[in-house]
């Protein structure tokens, strides 16, 4: 009864997990796409945003928002956007407040509902990959070490921060300030573009991207590094319960 029980649970997860992937898969392709488009038209895009004043920052942090929750939408074309229409300054603090925003909402929507929500969109593989956050006793530094480093996975980190013991207040302090380095260099290389200063853009968008690669690498190291430290605390507890359970069997 049990087996079939566990079997019919696992074919239902499948089954939601297939729709998540194909629902979000369709969300990329007929709104993320063409938002990527969009903002990656540079002109038309600084244009759209002069004609609608006030509405244009709206409707930019509304799609920043959106696409920090559908974490597969990539967040660079985004910001390099925002540098080119608005300038450094204005495009920073319009990125840091969509991501502040979306960020924290997502670290409150998973601390009420919790695995079920976050499942919809990062894949179970990827949550195993990080669960060593729910367990570190540093937790606060590691997270923000992993939002400053450029490279690393943010939009689904902010996923996996709602599913640990962090503080709302901590968690707002990192998703503001912590992104600010990877946010500052799109913006820069953006704006740099906007003003016709090419080679100083390509220079902005090189350093990045040896700094994000350098980035991925710590990524790695550090997620690798607790992971190993996490299935070596699993089997301490596993081998301290079975000798629990030895030692309480009677003597034959």
């Amino acid at each position: 009864m049990e087996k079939q029980e566990r079997k019919r649970k696992q074919a239902v997860a499948l089954v939601c997990l297939g729709l998540a992937v194909v629902v979000m898969v369709a969300i990329f392709w007929f709104v993320g796409r063409p938002m990527l488009q969009f903002v990656s038209q540079p002109d038309q895009f600084r244009e759209w945003v002069d004609s609608h004043g006030l509405w244009g920052r709206v409707a930019f942090v509304g799609m920043m928002m959106f696409q920090v929750f559908v974490a597969i939408i990539p967040g660079e074309p985004l910001e390099i956007g925002a540098g080119y229409a608005f300038g450094v300054l204005e495009g920073t603090l319009l990125c840091v407040l969509a991501t502040s925003l979306s960020g924290t909402l997502i670290f409150l929507i998973v601390k009420k509902f919790g695995m079920k929500f976050v499942t919809l969109f990062v894949s179970e593989e990827k949550i195993h990959s990080l669960k060593f956050l729910q367990n570190t006793r540093r937790l606060d530094l590691i997270a923000f070490l992993l939002f400053f480093i450029p490279g690393t996975p943010k939009d689904v980190l902010t996923y996996i921060a709602g599913l640990t013991p962090m503080r709302l207040s901590t968690w707002i302090f990192i998703t503001t300030v912590a992104r600010l380095p990877s946010v500052i260099t799109s913006t820069v290389g953006g704006n740099a573009l906007g003003t016709q200063e090419y080679l100083f853009a390509v220079i902005v968008f090189a350093a990045t991207a040896v700094i994000s690669g350098v980035g991925v690498l710590v990524y790695r190291k550090i997620t690798q590094h607790h992971q190993k430290k996490e299935a070596l605390r699993q089997e301490r507890e596993e081998a301290s319960a079975r000798d629990g359970e030895k030692a309480g069997k009677p003597a034959v």
